[in-house]
């Protein structure tokens, strides 16, 4: 075993045992791992996008509002993340749009600070959380597992061979139907249940998750990068091993509060709106 792969099986090892400790566990400790989540997801951004560079105002801007929305996270009730995210990523729209700086800025904003709010929103306190982020975790890692070795052993057409050369449609469709194989699989293990609507999410969602992996692509691409950063021994940085889980969560969070706002019904868990609770 080479050096390289046996740093990057013990970096992994140690990552899945942070993060699914810290899902265990809820509260404070996912809380805490979503706030920092955030804030190195902002990190890599600025640093592919060169915004310190460019716009060194707009990025000393950005950086204070995720550091403030990583701070509500963990030592806050979290009731100013959602009202501090959308304050910095208009103000940041509005400095831009006068011209003073870039739209990668405000586009930084939104992705790092939705990051952390939104894996902190639906892991939450309880046992509904803790179900509803290992149902993403399980979509999610189906989608990547199987759309690789789908896409390798069928090939065919690219998906995104300008974005992504090596995704093929094959893939694509092997990850997604997995997904919902393995969303399905953990709502019967759970509630004993099978779900028109558990099966819908679970598709949702691993659209979602590769739609993420496709936008970091295209991000590195435009930017002339191969990894985020160097910040995970043998895996490249943070975005590289997040990107799909982030949109993944992205999704579920926004469609939650799309669903309370029409509903009226604004105490609506993630967790209750996966499931049709």
């Amino acid at each position: 075993m080479s050096r390289e792969l046996r740093l990057r099986i013990i970096s992994a090892i140690v990552l899945a045992a942070v993060v699914l400790t810290a899902t265990w566990m809820g509260g404070m400790a996912f809380q805490i791992v979503a706030a920092i989540i955030g804030l190195l997801v902002y990190y890599e951004w600025s640093t592919m996008t060169r915004l310190a560079e460019t716009h060194p105002k707009g990025n000393a801007f950005a950086w204070a509002i995720i550091v403030l929305i990583a701070a509500d996270l963990v030592f806050g009730d979290s009731d100013m993340s959602v009202p501090l995210l959308c304050g910095g990523a208009l103000t940041a729209v509005l400095f831009t749009a006068i011209g003073r700086g870039s739209w990668w800025l405000p586009g930084g904003i939104v992705y790092a600070g939705l990051s952390a709010i939104s894996l902190a929103a639906i892991r939450g306190d309880n046992q509904a959380g803790l179900v509803a982020m290992l149902f993403i975790f399980a979509v999610v890692w189906a989608t990547d597992i199987l759309a690789y070795f789908v896409g390798r052993a069928i090939g065919g057409p690219k998906l995104a061979p300008r974005i992504s050369p090596g995704k093929t449609w094959s893939g694509a469709i092997g990850g997604t139907v997995s997904a919902v194989i393995a969303g399905l699989a953990l709502s019967m293990a759970v509630f004993s249940d099978l779900s028109i609507w558990t099966a819908f999410i679970a598709l949702i969602l691993s659209v979602s998750s590769q739609t993420g992996d496709l936008f970091e692509s295209f991000i590195k691409r435009r930017f002339g990068v191969k990894d985020s950063s160097h910040l995970i021994p043998g895996h490249g940085g943070v975005m590289d091993r997040v990107d799909g889980l982030v949109f993944a969560c992205f999704a579920a969070f926004l469609l939650t509060l799309a669903h309370a706002a029409s509903t009226s019904h604004l105490d609506a868990s993630v967790a209750a709106y996966l499931f049709g609770l």
